[in-house]
């Protein structure tokens, strides 16, 4: 299953800039995008994990010279990330010969080191692009809670059954506790960020609380904080910020987590099937959390995200501030087949004044349940959003 939308966006990338790096978790389909792309031109494909292809880069100069009219396509960056230097000067020389835009694809599993080195190397000659796991629009007509369930990761989505999902899953974590902890951040007990992690999954978008996460490991806040930030970078976890109003109220301050992929969610908490996670306490937290990736999926890269909550108990699960003529939306998110709205989110309306007000249920139907209001399905307002791009 190719992303088309990611597609299109590498492709006019490629169209503008002379590199571009595809940023993403491990398993979601950067290499399956690259060799999409690498069909439809000359390219040449080198996975620096091989140290038959690390070697072909002994002298990255000479062998950029020897293909100068072929797309590079250089998957896990991070391997080498020594070259980023060489690239530089490599573009530079191209452009001095005309040669401007479609020169390197690159491929990395974290955000981490490949930002930080790519953006202090390639400053003006690179361009970023993000690809996250499926989303509702590019399951097409299938079953969204399918995808719900299963998560968005192309392997999992696709899996035979969902026993073989879960345990595809059960791998993709065990991988990324063994061996990319260790290669992308400082050295981390895998012991006790399995554990956090699956603290996380059990109080999926709850208010951060460090301190207590901290006392259930026996490590300090700070640690904590650090551990958290790993998982961030690794594209796993997200951490959404309040909103910030000037309308006086009283706002809390710190960010809610969630685990980005509902898929992982439900691995780690041992949630097999659709009556599995239905019948577990994290549902509907779940729901939402899955609702969140799924809209920022197809929402402008410009959209700023935020929730909203009050000490008094006003609340909007999801804010995204998309300037200009769209102006701002709320978002409340309900799982179940009635678009129910709580006192709660009447109130953060009046504070926050939004141009458009949504309740994202798991319906199909969309109606207005107010003048101000508009129930509406998961896979429809992702179709509203990625419209505006």
């Amino acid at each position: 299953m190719i992303p088309r939308r990611a597609l299109s966006s590498i492709e006019a990338a490629l169209a503008r800039q002379a590199a571009v790096a595809v940023i993403g978790p491990r398993q979601v389909g950067k290499t399956t995008l690259a060799q999409a792309i690498a069909a439809g031109r000359a390219s040449i494909y080198l996975d620096l994990e091989a140290s038959a292809d690390r070697e072909k880069l002994t002298d990255p100069v000479l062998f950029a010279r020897q293909h100068r009219d072929k797309l590079l396509i250089l998957d896990e960056i991070h391997r080498m990330p020594e070259i980023f230097s060489a690239l530089r000067g490599i573009i530079d020389a191209d452009r001095r010969e005309g040669q401007r835009t479609g020169r390197f694809l690159i491929l990395g599993s974290a955000s981490i080191e490949l930002l930080r080195q790519s953006g202090e190397s390639l400053a003006g000659r690179i361009e970023y692009v993000d690809l996250g796991p499926l989303d509702v629009l590019e399951i097409g007509s299938d079953d969204p809670h399918r995808l719900w369930v299963r998560g968005g990761f192309p392997d999992s989505y696709l899996a035979a059954s969902d026993w073989d999902s879960f345990r595809l899953r059960r791998s993709f974590i065990r991988t990324y506790l063994e061996r990319d902890v260790a290669m992308f951040g400082p050295r981390v007990p895998a012991e006790a960020l399995e554990r956090l992690w699956k603290m996380l999954a059990h109080s999926q978008g709850s208010l951060l609380n460090a301190s207590r996460l901290a006392s259930a490991l026996s490590v300090s806040a700070p640690t904590i904080t650090s551990y958290i930030g790993l998982l961030v970078d690794l594209l796993l976890v997200r951490r959404l910020q309040p909103f910030h109003s000037n309308a006086g109220k009283r706002l809390v301050k710190s960010p809610k987590t969630y685990i980005r992929d509902s898929g992982l969610t439900h691995a780690l908490l041992g949630l097999e099937t659709l009556d599995d996670v239905l019948s577990h306490p994290v549902a509907g937290a779940s729901w939402e959390g899955f609702v969140i990736e799924n809209l920022l999926a197809t929402a402008p890269e410009r959209a700023k995200a935020s929730f909203y909550r009050t000490a008094a108990g006003a609340e909007i699960d999801l804010i995204l501030e998309l300037g200009g003529r769209h102006g701002t939306w709320a978002i409340e998110i309900k799982r179940g087949l009635a678009a129910k709205t709580e006192k709660g989110f009447h109130i953060a309306l009046e504070d926050v004044q939004p141009a458009k007000a949504f309740v994202v249920y798991s319906g199909e139907d969309r109606y207005p349940k107010s003048a101000a209001i508009e129930a509406i399905g998961v896979k429809d307002l992702a179709a509203l959003l990625n419209t505006l791009r």
